[in-house]
Protein backbone atom coordinates (compact mmCIF):
# COMPACT_ATOMS: atom_id res chain seq x y z
CA UNK A 1 0.00 0.00 0.00
CA UNK A 2 0.96 3.33 -0.84
CA UNK A 3 0.38 6.84 0.39
CA UNK A 4 -2.39 7.32 -2.25
CA UNK A 5 -3.87 4.10 -1.25
CA UNK A 6 -4.12 5.53 2.09
CA UNK A 7 -5.58 8.49 1.04
CA UNK A 8 -8.16 6.42 -1.18
CA UNK A 9 -8.67 4.27 1.99
CA UNK A 10 -9.71 7.13 4.20
CA UNK A 11 -11.72 8.59 1.21
CA UNK A 12 -13.29 5.23 0.64
CA UNK A 13 -14.13 4.56 4.78
CA UNK A 14 -14.55 7.78 5.51
CA UNK A 15 -11.95 7.52 8.20
CA UNK A 16 -12.16 10.94 10.60
CA UNK A 17 -8.83 9.79 12.71
CA UNK A 18 -5.24 8.20 12.29
CA UNK A 19 -4.06 6.27 14.64
CA UNK A 20 -0.27 6.42 14.72
CA UNK A 21 1.45 3.03 16.45
CA UNK A 22 5.16 2.47 17.85
CA UNK A 23 6.44 0.03 20.22
CA UNK A 24 8.96 0.89 23.03
CA UNK A 25 12.01 -0.58 24.69
CA UNK A 26 10.15 -3.32 26.30
CA UNK A 27 7.80 -4.22 23.52
CA UNK A 28 4.63 -1.99 24.93
CA UNK A 29 2.92 -0.78 22.23
CA UNK A 30 1.83 3.02 21.82
CA UNK A 31 -0.43 5.40 20.22
CA UNK A 32 -0.95 9.13 19.22
CA UNK A 33 -4.41 9.90 17.54
CA UNK A 34 -4.52 12.90 14.52
CA UNK A 35 -7.27 14.04 11.96
CA UNK A 36 -6.73 12.30 9.17
CA UNK A 37 -7.21 16.04 7.62
CA UNK A 38 -3.38 16.11 8.61
CA UNK A 39 -2.99 13.07 6.51
CA UNK A 40 -1.26 13.90 3.35
CA UNK A 41 1.29 12.69 0.90
CA UNK A 42 3.82 14.97 2.39
CA UNK A 43 2.69 13.50 5.91
CA UNK A 44 4.88 10.45 4.44
CA UNK A 45 7.65 11.87 4.19
CA UNK A 46 7.29 14.40 7.22
CA UNK A 47 5.48 12.56 9.99
CA UNK A 48 4.60 13.73 12.96
CA UNK A 49 7.14 15.03 16.31
CA UNK A 50 6.19 13.84 19.32
CA UNK A 51 8.17 13.55 23.00
CA UNK A 52 10.23 10.91 23.28
CA UNK A 53 11.43 11.57 26.83
CA UNK A 54 8.83 9.75 28.14
CA UNK A 55 9.31 6.73 26.87
CA UNK A 56 11.52 4.52 29.20
CA UNK A 57 14.79 3.31 28.29
CA UNK A 58 14.76 6.36 25.87
CA UNK A 59 15.24 10.22 25.30
CA UNK A 60 16.47 12.82 27.95
CA UNK A 61 14.46 15.70 28.52
CA UNK A 62 17.27 17.78 27.04
CA UNK A 63 17.09 16.26 23.41
CA UNK A 64 13.07 14.95 23.72
CA UNK A 65 11.76 15.61 19.94
CA UNK A 66 11.79 12.21 17.62
CA UNK A 67 9.73 11.97 14.97
CA UNK A 68 6.87 9.28 13.86
CA UNK A 69 7.08 8.19 10.46
CA UNK A 70 4.25 6.32 9.15
CA UNK A 71 4.64 3.30 6.90
CA UNK A 72 1.88 3.37 4.41
CA UNK A 73 2.27 -0.53 3.73
CA UNK A 74 1.04 -1.01 7.80
CA UNK A 75 -2.49 0.76 6.99
CA UNK A 76 -5.71 -0.66 8.24
CA UNK A 77 -9.03 0.44 9.70
CA UNK A 78 -9.34 -0.36 13.35
CA UNK A 79 -12.06 -2.40 14.16
CA UNK A 80 -12.37 -1.37 17.94
CA UNK A 81 -13.08 2.56 17.99
CA UNK A 82 -16.12 3.90 17.69
CA UNK A 83 -15.05 6.46 14.86
CA UNK A 84 -13.80 5.66 11.95
CA UNK A 85 -9.79 5.32 12.27
CA UNK A 86 -6.74 3.84 10.17
CA UNK A 87 -4.02 2.30 12.31
CA UNK A 88 -0.24 3.30 10.87
CA UNK A 89 2.68 1.88 12.31
CA UNK A 90 5.74 3.89 12.50
CA UNK A 91 9.89 3.87 12.47
CA UNK A 92 10.88 6.36 15.14
CA UNK A 93 13.14 8.58 13.67
CA UNK A 94 16.26 11.24 14.66
CA UNK A 95 15.18 14.59 13.56
CA UNK A 96 19.13 15.37 13.28
CA UNK A 97 19.78 12.34 11.05
CA UNK A 98 16.28 11.91 9.73
CA UNK A 99 18.12 7.69 10.40
CA UNK A 100 15.80 4.96 12.71
CA UNK A 101 16.46 6.11 15.98
CA UNK A 102 19.16 3.14 17.74
CA UNK A 103 16.33 2.28 20.71
CA UNK A 104 13.88 2.14 17.86
CA UNK A 105 12.78 -2.07 17.91
CA UNK A 106 11.26 -1.50 14.72
CA UNK A 107 14.30 0.36 13.09
CA UNK A 108 16.50 -2.23 14.65
CA UNK A 109 14.25 -5.23 12.81
CA UNK A 110 14.82 -3.89 9.90
CA UNK A 111 18.24 -3.43 10.26
CA UNK A 112 18.54 -7.15 10.85
CA UNK A 113 16.71 -8.01 7.88
CA UNK A 114 19.29 -5.33 5.73
CA UNK A 115 22.65 -7.32 7.41
CA UNK A 116 21.10 -10.65 6.62
CA UNK A 117 20.68 -9.37 3.23
CA UNK A 118 24.19 -7.66 3.09
CA UNK A 119 25.67 -11.42 4.96
CA UNK A 120 24.80 -12.81 1.22
CA UNK A 121 23.72 -15.88 3.36
CA UNK A 122 20.00 -15.42 2.43
CA UNK A 123 17.41 -12.56 1.49
CA UNK A 124 14.36 -13.35 3.85
CA UNK A 125 13.76 -15.08 7.22
CA UNK A 126 10.04 -15.96 7.83
CA UNK A 127 9.45 -16.13 11.60
CA UNK A 128 6.17 -17.87 12.49
CA UNK A 129 5.59 -17.61 16.39
CA UNK A 130 2.49 -19.53 18.27
CA UNK A 131 1.49 -16.99 21.10
CA UNK A 132 -0.12 -18.86 23.85
CA UNK A 133 -2.58 -17.26 26.02
CA UNK A 134 -4.99 -16.99 29.13
CA UNK A 135 -8.69 -16.20 29.11
CA UNK A 136 -9.40 -15.33 32.66
CA UNK A 137 -13.24 -14.04 34.13
CA UNK A 138 -11.64 -11.96 37.11
CA UNK A 139 -8.20 -10.80 37.62
CA UNK A 140 -7.38 -9.08 41.36
CA UNK A 141 -3.61 -7.64 42.13
CA UNK A 142 -2.84 -5.75 45.66
CA UNK A 143 0.98 -4.77 46.33
CA UNK A 144 1.76 -2.67 49.44
CA UNK A 145 4.47 -2.63 51.81
CA UNK A 146 2.75 -4.52 54.30
CA UNK A 147 1.15 -7.08 51.77
CA UNK A 148 0.90 -8.34 48.85
CA UNK A 149 -1.27 -10.62 46.40
CA UNK A 150 -2.78 -11.66 43.31
CA UNK A 151 -5.57 -14.05 42.02
CA UNK A 152 -6.90 -15.55 39.15
CA UNK A 153 -10.08 -16.78 38.17
CA UNK A 154 -12.14 -18.38 35.61
CA UNK A 155 -14.93 -20.33 35.57
CA UNK A 156 -13.25 -23.10 33.11
CA UNK A 157 -10.74 -23.47 36.69
CA UNK A 158 -10.67 -26.62 37.92
CA UNK A 159 -10.64 -24.73 41.16
CA UNK A 160 -13.88 -23.78 40.72
CA UNK A 161 -15.64 -27.56 40.10
CA UNK A 162 -17.21 -27.03 43.99
CA UNK A 163 -18.07 -23.89 43.56
CA UNK A 164 -21.79 -22.91 44.07
CA UNK A 165 -23.27 -20.32 41.00
CA UNK A 166 -26.23 -18.30 41.61
CA UNK A 167 -27.29 -20.16 37.88
CA UNK A 168 -25.57 -23.07 38.89
CA UNK A 169 -22.46 -24.87 38.15
CA UNK A 170 -22.39 -26.99 34.87
CA UNK A 171 -19.09 -28.67 35.95
CA UNK A 172 -17.56 -29.39 32.12
CA UNK A 173 -14.25 -27.59 32.24
CA UNK A 174 -11.07 -29.11 31.78
CA UNK A 175 -9.13 -30.45 34.87
CA UNK A 176 -5.59 -29.68 35.68
CA UNK A 177 -3.10 -30.38 32.36
CA UNK A 178 -6.26 -31.73 31.06
CA UNK A 179 -7.03 -28.44 28.73
CA UNK A 180 -5.73 -30.16 25.18
CA UNK A 181 -8.54 -29.87 22.26
CA UNK A 182 -11.71 -30.90 24.18
CA UNK A 183 -14.48 -29.65 22.38
CA UNK A 184 -17.19 -27.60 24.12
CA UNK A 185 -19.10 -27.25 26.10
CA UNK A 186 -15.48 -28.71 28.47
CA UNK A 187 -14.16 -25.81 26.17
CA UNK A 188 -16.49 -23.03 27.00
CA UNK A 189 -14.06 -20.73 25.06
CA UNK A 190 -14.77 -21.42 21.01
CA UNK A 191 -16.80 -18.50 20.26
CA UNK A 192 -14.61 -15.87 21.99
CA UNK A 193 -11.97 -17.63 19.82
CA UNK A 194 -13.35 -17.52 16.79
CA UNK A 195 -14.07 -13.97 17.45
CA UNK A 196 -10.53 -13.22 18.63
CA UNK A 197 -9.35 -14.75 14.94
CA UNK A 198 -11.98 -12.85 13.12
CA UNK A 199 -11.02 -9.60 13.53
CA UNK A 200 -7.04 -10.70 13.50
CA UNK A 201 -8.17 -11.15 9.90
CA UNK A 202 -10.34 -7.99 9.99
CA UNK A 203 -6.75 -6.57 10.74
CA UNK A 204 -4.94 -7.97 7.48
CA UNK A 205 -3.00 -11.49 9.73
CA UNK A 206 -4.01 -14.52 7.89
CA UNK A 207 -5.71 -16.70 10.45
CA UNK A 208 -4.51 -20.38 10.31
CA UNK A 209 -6.16 -22.10 13.86
CA UNK A 210 -7.15 -21.72 16.64
CA UNK A 211 -7.38 -24.43 19.98
CA UNK A 212 -7.71 -24.64 24.07
CA UNK A 213 -4.65 -25.13 25.15
CA UNK A 214 -3.37 -27.74 27.80
CA UNK A 215 -3.73 -25.88 30.75
CA UNK A 216 -7.17 -25.08 33.12
CA UNK A 217 -8.32 -22.07 33.44
CA UNK A 218 -9.08 -20.55 29.72
CA UNK A 219 -5.51 -21.33 28.14
CA UNK A 220 -5.42 -20.98 24.30
CA UNK A 221 -3.87 -20.27 21.14
CA UNK A 222 -4.35 -18.58 17.71
CA UNK A 223 -1.55 -18.86 15.00
CA UNK A 224 -1.50 -16.49 11.87
CA UNK A 225 0.89 -17.60 8.98
CA UNK A 226 4.07 -16.53 8.73
CA UNK A 227 6.08 -13.87 7.44
CA UNK A 228 9.40 -11.73 7.30
CA UNK A 229 11.33 -10.38 10.22
CA UNK A 230 9.72 -6.72 10.59
CA UNK A 231 5.92 -7.87 9.11
CA UNK A 232 5.67 -10.35 11.55
CA UNK A 233 6.85 -8.52 14.71
CA UNK A 234 4.37 -5.83 13.76
CA UNK A 235 1.97 -8.95 13.41
CA UNK A 236 2.36 -10.03 17.37
CA UNK A 237 1.72 -6.63 18.40
CA UNK A 238 -1.60 -6.83 15.97
CA UNK A 239 -2.57 -10.00 17.56
CA UNK A 240 -1.87 -8.86 21.49
CA UNK A 241 -4.00 -5.72 20.48
CA UNK A 242 -6.93 -8.00 18.72
CA UNK A 243 -7.07 -10.35 21.27
CA UNK A 244 -6.95 -8.36 24.35
CA UNK A 245 -9.35 -6.17 22.88
CA UNK A 246 -12.35 -8.59 21.97
CA UNK A 247 -11.51 -10.04 25.69
CA UNK A 248 -12.05 -6.98 26.89
CA UNK A 249 -14.98 -6.72 24.92
CA UNK A 250 -16.73 -9.93 26.56
CA UNK A 251 -16.25 -8.68 29.66
CA UNK A 252 -13.00 -11.42 29.74
CA UNK A 253 -9.14 -10.07 30.26
CA UNK A 254 -6.65 -11.70 28.43
CA UNK A 255 -3.28 -12.21 29.05
CA UNK A 256 0.04 -12.84 27.60
CA UNK A 257 2.04 -13.84 31.06
CA UNK A 258 3.77 -16.79 30.70
CA UNK A 259 3.08 -17.92 34.24
CA UNK A 260 0.03 -16.59 36.26
CA UNK A 261 -1.12 -19.91 37.49
CA UNK A 262 0.56 -22.39 39.45
CA UNK A 263 0.94 -25.98 39.02
CA UNK A 264 -0.33 -26.12 35.80
CA UNK A 265 1.67 -25.10 31.79
CA UNK A 266 2.35 -21.68 31.59
CA UNK A 267 2.16 -19.85 28.47
CA UNK A 268 5.00 -20.22 25.57
CA UNK A 269 5.99 -18.44 22.36
CA UNK A 270 6.99 -21.17 20.27
CA UNK A 271 8.77 -19.40 17.20
CA UNK A 272 9.07 -21.51 13.90
CA UNK A 273 12.11 -19.63 11.26
CA UNK A 274 13.52 -20.40 8.55
CA UNK A 275 15.77 -18.67 5.74
CA UNK A 276 15.14 -17.99 1.83
CA UNK A 277 17.43 -17.04 -0.75
CA UNK A 278 16.06 -16.51 -4.40
CA UNK A 279 12.69 -18.14 -3.84
CA UNK A 280 14.65 -21.65 -2.46
CA UNK A 281 14.15 -22.79 1.51
CA UNK A 282 17.43 -23.04 2.49
CA UNK A 283 16.85 -24.89 5.54
CA UNK A 284 15.87 -28.01 3.53
CA UNK A 285 18.70 -30.80 3.03
CA UNK A 286 19.25 -34.44 3.69
CA UNK A 287 21.13 -34.20 6.71
CA UNK A 288 18.99 -35.35 10.17
CA UNK A 289 15.20 -34.09 10.47
CA UNK A 290 15.53 -33.57 6.51
CA UNK A 291 17.37 -30.05 7.27
CA UNK A 292 20.53 -28.52 5.53
CA UNK A 293 24.18 -28.09 6.60
CA UNK A 294 23.06 -23.99 7.04
CA UNK A 295 19.89 -25.15 9.27
CA UNK A 296 22.26 -27.50 11.68
CA UNK A 297 24.51 -23.94 11.77
CA UNK A 298 21.90 -21.60 12.39
CA UNK A 299 20.72 -23.96 15.36
CA UNK A 300 24.27 -24.16 16.72
CA UNK A 301 24.35 -20.37 16.58
CA UNK A 302 21.04 -20.53 18.62
CA UNK A 303 22.60 -22.88 21.24
CA UNK A 304 25.44 -20.99 21.38
CA UNK A 305 24.13 -18.22 22.39
CA UNK A 306 20.85 -19.04 23.78
CA UNK A 307 21.61 -17.82 27.38
CA UNK A 308 21.89 -14.42 25.76
CA UNK A 309 19.58 -14.09 23.69
CA UNK A 310 16.69 -15.36 26.99
CA UNK A 311 17.12 -12.21 27.36
CA UNK A 312 15.19 -11.19 24.81
CA UNK A 313 13.26 -14.09 24.16
CA UNK A 314 12.32 -14.30 27.94
CA UNK A 315 12.33 -10.58 28.72
CA UNK A 316 10.50 -10.66 32.07
CA UNK A 317 10.95 -12.27 35.88
CA UNK A 318 7.98 -14.08 35.25
CA UNK A 319 9.11 -16.06 32.29
CA UNK A 320 11.19 -18.13 34.65
CA UNK A 321 8.61 -19.18 36.15
CA UNK A 322 7.73 -21.51 33.09
CA UNK A 323 11.44 -22.43 32.64
CA UNK A 324 11.94 -25.09 35.01
CA UNK A 325 13.75 -27.85 35.24
CA UNK A 326 11.60 -31.16 34.87
CA UNK A 327 8.19 -29.64 34.36
CA UNK A 328 6.98 -28.67 30.81
CA UNK A 329 8.63 -26.12 29.27
CA UNK A 330 11.59 -26.98 27.10
CA UNK A 331 14.92 -25.70 28.87
CA UNK A 332 17.31 -28.57 27.34
CA UNK A 333 19.07 -26.84 24.42
CA UNK A 334 19.12 -29.65 22.56
CA UNK A 335 17.42 -30.00 18.72
CA UNK A 336 15.21 -32.87 18.03
CA UNK A 337 12.66 -34.16 15.28
CA UNK A 338 10.18 -35.75 17.53
CA UNK A 339 11.17 -34.71 21.03
CA UNK A 340 9.11 -31.75 22.25
CA UNK A 341 11.14 -31.92 25.44
CA UNK A 342 14.07 -30.41 23.34
CA UNK A 343 14.51 -26.29 23.50
CA UNK A 344 14.69 -26.65 19.26
CA UNK A 345 12.39 -28.55 17.57
CA UNK A 346 12.25 -29.54 14.02
CA UNK A 347 8.21 -29.66 13.01
CA UNK A 348 7.32 -32.84 10.39
CA UNK A 349 6.77 -31.13 7.24
CA UNK A 350 5.47 -33.09 3.94
CA UNK A 351 6.68 -30.58 1.46
CA UNK A 352 10.74 -29.64 2.23
CA UNK A 353 9.61 -26.20 0.61
CA UNK A 354 8.54 -24.93 4.35
CA UNK A 355 10.95 -26.84 5.86
CA UNK A 356 11.94 -24.77 9.37
CA UNK A 357 12.82 -24.91 12.64
CA UNK A 358 10.87 -24.53 15.90
CA UNK A 359 12.41 -22.50 18.86
CA UNK A 360 10.35 -23.09 22.12
CA UNK A 361 11.95 -21.43 25.20
CA UNK A 362 10.02 -17.71 24.11
CA UNK A 363 6.95 -16.39 25.99
CA UNK A 364 5.27 -13.45 24.68
CA UNK A 365 6.69 -10.87 27.18
CA UNK A 366 9.13 -10.70 24.65
CA UNK A 367 9.46 -7.39 22.56
CA UNK A 368 8.79 -9.38 19.34
CA UNK A 369 11.61 -7.12 17.09
CA UNK A 370 14.24 -7.57 19.73
CA UNK A 371 13.40 -11.70 20.12
CA UNK A 372 13.21 -12.25 16.62
CA UNK A 373 16.21 -10.24 15.80
CA UNK A 374 18.48 -11.43 18.15
CA UNK A 375 17.60 -15.05 17.37
CA UNK A 376 17.87 -14.34 13.70
CA UNK A 377 22.21 -13.06 14.13
CA UNK A 378 22.80 -16.01 16.32
CA UNK A 379 21.79 -18.26 13.61
CA UNK A 380 23.63 -16.08 11.26
CA UNK A 381 26.80 -16.22 13.72
CA UNK A 382 26.10 -19.94 13.86
CA UNK A 383 25.74 -20.28 9.71
CA UNK A 384 29.23 -17.90 9.39
CA UNK A 385 31.26 -19.98 11.70
CA UNK A 386 29.88 -23.33 11.31
CA UNK A 387 28.98 -23.94 14.94
CA UNK A 388 27.95 -27.52 14.66
CA UNK A 389 24.76 -28.34 17.24
CA UNK A 390 26.17 -31.73 17.66
CA UNK A 391 24.15 -34.86 18.30
CA UNK A 392 20.79 -34.50 18.38
CA UNK A 393 18.85 -35.17 21.65
CA UNK A 394 15.87 -37.64 20.48
CA UNK A 395 15.66 -39.25 24.33
CA UNK A 396 12.98 -37.80 27.14
CA UNK A 397 15.34 -34.95 28.19
CA UNK A 398 13.05 -34.66 31.60
CA UNK A 399 13.85 -38.25 32.09
CA UNK A 400 17.84 -38.85 32.20
CA UNK A 401 20.67 -39.91 34.17
CA UNK A 402 22.00 -37.46 36.53
CA UNK A 403 25.40 -37.81 34.47
CA UNK A 404 23.99 -37.70 31.30
CA UNK A 405 21.69 -34.69 32.20
CA UNK A 406 24.56 -32.65 33.95
CA UNK A 407 26.04 -32.78 29.65
CA UNK A 408 22.87 -31.17 28.11
CA UNK A 409 23.31 -27.42 28.67
CA UNK A 410 19.96 -25.50 30.03
CA UNK A 411 18.58 -21.72 29.44
CA UNK A 412 18.85 -19.33 32.23
CA UNK A 413 17.05 -20.30 35.36
CA UNK A 414 16.37 -16.07 36.31
CA UNK A 415 16.21 -12.41 34.03
CA UNK A 416 19.10 -11.48 36.26
CA UNK A 417 21.46 -14.22 34.95
CA UNK A 418 20.03 -13.65 31.30
CA UNK A 419 20.77 -10.57 31.20
CA UNK A 420 24.46 -11.24 32.81
CA UNK A 421 25.05 -13.21 30.02
CA UNK A 422 23.71 -10.86 27.41
CA UNK A 423 26.43 -7.99 28.90
CA UNK A 424 29.16 -10.83 28.19
CA UNK A 425 28.40 -12.19 25.26
CA UNK A 426 26.90 -9.09 23.08
CA UNK A 427 29.42 -9.54 20.03
CA UNK A 428 27.06 -11.66 17.89
CA UNK A 429 24.22 -9.23 18.26
CA UNK A 430 26.25 -6.03 17.54
CA UNK A 431 27.13 -7.38 13.62
CA UNK A 432 26.19 -5.56 10.86
CA UNK A 433 25.42 -2.47 13.67
CA UNK A 434 21.99 -4.12 14.40
CA UNK A 435 21.92 -3.78 18.18
CA UNK A 436 23.82 -1.23 19.60
CA UNK A 437 25.97 -1.16 22.96
CA UNK A 438 24.01 1.76 23.85
CA UNK A 439 20.61 0.27 22.95
CA UNK A 440 21.96 -3.03 25.17
CA UNK A 441 22.59 -0.96 28.22
CA UNK A 442 19.88 0.61 28.01
CA UNK A 443 17.67 -2.46 27.95
CA UNK A 444 19.28 -4.34 30.79
CA UNK A 445 19.25 -1.37 32.78
CA UNK A 446 15.71 -1.17 32.12
CA UNK A 447 15.56 -4.35 32.56
CA UNK A 448 17.28 -4.86 36.08
CA UNK A 449 15.04 -2.23 37.60
CA UNK A 450 12.57 -5.17 37.11
CA UNK A 451 14.68 -7.54 38.80
CA UNK A 452 15.67 -5.02 41.97
CA UNK A 453 11.95 -4.26 42.12
CA UNK A 454 11.18 -8.14 42.62
CA UNK A 455 13.92 -8.66 44.63
CA UNK A 456 13.29 -6.42 46.81
CA UNK A 457 9.52 -7.34 47.50
CA UNK A 458 8.55 -9.92 50.09
CA UNK A 459 6.55 -13.13 48.80
CA UNK A 460 3.79 -14.67 50.46
CA UNK A 461 5.64 -18.15 50.60
CA UNK A 462 8.96 -16.98 52.08
CA UNK A 463 5.94 -15.59 54.80
CA UNK A 464 4.62 -19.64 54.76
CA UNK A 465 8.19 -20.87 54.68
CA UNK A 466 10.19 -18.85 57.09
CA UNK A 467 7.50 -16.77 59.49
CA UNK A 468 8.11 -19.28 62.56
CA UNK A 469 11.35 -20.43 62.14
Amino acid sequence: MTPADVLQLIKEKEAKFADLRFTDTIGKEHHVTIPTRLVDEGFFKDGKMFDGSSIAGWKGINESDMILMPDPATAVIDPFYEETTVDLRCDVIEPMTMQGYGRDPRSLAKRAEAYLKSSGIADSALFGPENEFFIFDNVTVSSSMNGCSYEVDSYEGSWNSGKTYEDGNKAHRPAVKGGYFPVPPVDSQQDIRTAMSMACEEMGLKFEVHHHEVATAGQGEINVAANTLTKKADEVQILKYALQNVAHGYGKTLTFMPKPIVGDNGSGMHVHQSLQKEGKALFAGDKYGGLSDIALYYIGGIIKHARAINAFTNASTNSYKRLVPGFEAPVKLAYSARNRSASIRIPWIANPKGRRIEVRFPDATANPYFAFASMLLAGIDGIQNKIHPGEPGDKDLYDLEPEEDKKIPTVCHSLDMALDYLDKDRGFLKAGGVFTDDLIDAYIELKMKEVTRVRMTTHPIEVEMYYSL
